[in-house]
């Protein structure tokens, strides 16, 4: 595989990444953002701790789609993440119309 077709790959799959985002980012109400990852979810509790004088973040999250082009399936119940940098959590807008159920 040349180096040409390895980043004609990988811009195929983040643009499929950024199309099954797009589909799912309604049935989410949090956006949460650490250093190494991106999430969707419907719960969401961050809990600073603290040992031998660090402080880390303690992420639980519930109902989570993941992004991350490299992850068979990006959906998982429940994921949790420690973290020593920043952690950002965003209320998502509840879209405008709700979309016909097919």
């Amino acid at each position: 595989m040349s180096a040409e077709d390895l980043e004609k790959y990988e811009t195929e799959m983040e643009l499929t990444l950024y199309r099954e985002y797009r589909d799912v980012v309604g049935i989410f109400k949090y956006v949460v953002e650490t250093d190494r990852r991106f999430y969707l979810c419907n719960q969401v509790d961050v809990r600073a701790r603290t040992d031998s004088g660090d402080v880390y973040f303690e992420v639980s999250m519930n109902d989570v789609w993941v992004w991350d082009m490299y992850r068979p399936a990006r959906f998982a119940k429940g994921v949790k993440v420690l973290t020593f940098k920043d952690v950002n959590v965003e209320t998502l807008n509840p879209p405008d119309i709700d979309q016909p159920l097919d």
